[in-house]
């Protein structure tokens, strides 16, 4: 592992201007002390997971520790959450959260900047979805309009063609892309989280991200899928899944099946999570 980096914080910045504010519209950056020895970095965007309902960009280790062992800058945003008690007055089901997602990609992207001063070129982007931010990501950057029963809701998840451009790679750890086939392995997954964040349906597929194609414009994308023999929360047949659909859509995509060993999160808080991750954006960087 590299040396790492001393890093500035520039925190709780909202990507949402409209009043009143809300804590799920914020993001935080970690921008290495000495970013302008590389002018050509790209931005890393860290998108958490926590089954549609949980967790905080605060909580992610692992994206402050990209920041000081690539020398790139790291965004972490959040967006709302489905609450953890539904009721009919407070829920909030897909396609919001990746609606929040794509908001955030878009105010980073702007030209001129939304936030002056702030210090990265999101001139290439390297974005990172854990869990259920994978199937965010992949409902953004995947047509899945194509297959779904409710096009209005798949067309508000489009990217702009600054965005797709801009977009270098994506890196997807223990994601979640077939929710069928998710319930097929752990049957408690329904009542858990699937029904209060998709609602109550017979078969999820229509929202399932892993026969999606790709879009127009997007093959110059790169994606590496992350999966750990130690995950008992997600299986290594959704990453699979998915590995076999991007070859088969002759996107430019590798995997890494065999290097962790440690839990569903518990990758976040490894070396060797944050090594997978560097190796990979190394590898991007030189390519540019």
């Amino acid at each position: 592992m590299p040396s790492e980096q001393a890093v500035d914080e520039y925190l709780d910045i909202p990507y949402v201007t409209s009043q009143p504010q809300s804590p799920f519209h914020r993001f935080d950056l970690y921008v290495p002390k000495e970013i302008s020895t590389r002018l050509l970095c790209p931005l890393i965007c860290f998108v958490h997971g926590g089954a549609w309902k949980s967790e905080d960009k605060f909580d992610q280790v692992a994206a402050r520790r990209l920041a000081c062992t690539t020398g790139c800058p790291v965004a972490l945003p959040n967006y709302r959450l489905t609450p953890k008690r539904p009721t009919p007055d407070n829920f909030l089901r897909h396609p919001e959260h990746a609606k929040d997602i794509l908001g955030f990609l878009n105010f980073i992207c702007a030209e001129p900047p939304r936030v002056p001063g702030l210090p990265y070129e999101p001139h290439q982007l390297v974005l990172v979805g854990h869990s259920c931010a994978a199937h965010m990501l992949c409902s953004i950057f995947l047509n899945v309009s194509s297959h779904s029963s409710d096009a209005a809701d798949a067309n508000q998840l489009c990217p702009s063609d600054t965005l797709l451009e801009r977009t270098k790679a994506l890196v997807l750890s223990e994601g979640i892309y077939d929710l069928d086939l998710l319930i097929s392995s752990f049957p408690t997954c329904r009542s858990w989280f699937i029904e209060d964040a998709f609602g109550e349906r017979d078969s999820y597929a229509d929202v399932s991200v892993n026969k999606a194609p790709t879009r127009h414009h997007s093959g110059h994308i790169k994606w590496l899928i992350i999966h750990s023999k130690g995950d008992t929360l997600v299986d290594e047949e959704q990453s699979q899944a998915m590995y076999n659909h991007l070859k088969d859509q002759s996107a430019q995509v590798d995997k890494s099946f065999d290097e962790l060993f440690e839990d569903h999160n518990e990758i976040l808080r490894c070396d060797q999570y944050v090594d997978v991750l560097r190796r990979f954006i190394e590898v991007i960087s030189a390519l540019e």
